[in-house]
């Protein structure tokens, strides 16, 4: 058999394989339910913004769902990863990324208790960043009623009129609460019963991918209303109900932050430094299409010299450990002809491991988790 024979047949198979594993039959859904390779994976992603670390796979694979989300919805890395995304949604990323000492506090303090989620949206929306991202009443008023107050700016001139009054230093009723500032502006779309709906819909489809029932998304906006710190516990129900399982099971293409955070987690075990992360980030979203980019990176990631890969002569137990990829990579077991193709690679001479992990990380299924 020729040599380059393996690594074509892993390819394909990696690639035609990619659309079966999403519609095999899930666990029983709720907090009890075992925590498997591809679930736990997912929920990381969604909370985390990356996918497990090495220690927490030793430490959650095969536990209860909810012992998993009591230790890290909350959590001090959960409120990081929120506030990243936050800052992406008022788009507070590269020149307008904020550096004051107010704003880089708002995980610690959310994981304390001492703020809740409606508190640090008002902070980011106070802050010099903001401002400078928004500049003129006219954009500034547009941005805090469509991104903080969640309204349709087409079927909100009048409020639009009036916030650009206020902003200015003139009085007038904002969003049914009277203002005279452009401070004023925030704290009334804050507080509006509009911008709790915006905040819950956003949360909820940023984690599951769908929109919320009505009725369920009124009841959650009670919820909020009567207990601010009361999130923690909806994204916990969320991630317990029979909707997270479902979209476990589809899958859902990786956003490129995501995606670069978990190349490095998947490949490198760690996290990337913020120059690290940043330009591959900022480069991939500047293609509509980032795909053939998503690829490349993962070449250079894998031909910089800087990962600690083993050696194929070092891997004692080859299909274990070809196992053990297509699980923390993929959420799932190779099929046999997968195995079969990782191992005939890892069998010839000119076969490497940075083949096989580069056909795993440039897979559709991988970016598709």
């Amino acid at each position: 058999m020729s040599d380059r024979i393996p690594v074509l047949g892993l390819f394909f198979g990696v690639f035609l394989g990619a659309g079966t594993a999403y519609s095999r039959p899930q666990s029983a859904a709720g907090s009890a339910a075992a925590l498997d390779e591809r679930t736990l994976r997912v929920l990381c992603l969604e909370l985390l913004g990356r996918p497990p670390l090495p220690d927490e796979w030793q430490r959650w694979l095969g536990q209860p769902r909810g012992g998993f989300l009591d230790a890290t919805i909350g959590s001090r890395p959960f409120w990081e990863h929120w506030y990243e995304e936050q800052l992406y949604y008022f788009l507070l990323i590269n020149n307008f990324r904020p550096a004051q000492d107010r704003l880089i506090a708002i995980p610690a303090d959310l994981a304390a208790k001492r703020l809740t989620v409606r508190e640090a949206l008002h902070r980011i929306a106070l802050s010099s960043s903001f401002d400078l991202r928004n500049p003129g009443a006219d954009t500034f008023v547009t941005v805090v009623l469509e991104q903080l107050a969640g309204l349709d700016i087409t079927r909100s001139q009048r409020e639009l009129e009036i916030g650009k009054r206020v902003y200015d230093g003139g009085n007038g009723v904002f969003l049914g609460t009277p203002g005279a500032s452009q401070a004023d502006l925030v704290r009334n779309a804050v507080m509006s019963r509009s911008s709790v709906q915006h905040l819950l819909r956003r949360e909820y489809e940023r984690v599951l991918h769908e929109r919320p029932d009505p009725a369920a998304l009124s009841g959650w906006i009670a919820r909020l209303e009567k207990d601010p710190g009361a999130s923690v516990e909806l994204m916990r129900e969320w991630c317990s109900a029979p909707a997270f399982d479902a979209r476990v099971a589809r899958g859902e293409r990786l956003e490129n932050r995501a995606f670069v955070r978990a190349l490095f987690v998947d490949l490198a075990g760690r996290l990337p430094v913020f120059e690290e992360a940043e330009p591959m980030r900022e480069a991939l979203d500047a293609l509509a299409d980032s795909t053939p980019l998503r690829s490349l990176s993962a070449r250079m990631l894998l031909d910089s010299g800087k990962l600690s890969l083993p050696k194929k002569e070092a891997i004692k137990d080859r299909e274990a450990w070809v196992q053990e990829r297509y699980r923390r990579l993929l959420g799932r077991a190779p099929t046999a002809d997968q195995l079969a193709d990782a191992l005939a690679l890892l069998e010839a001479p000119q076969g490497r491991v940075e083949t096989l992990l580069y056909a795993l990380v440039s897979s559709p299924e991988y970016n598709r988790s």
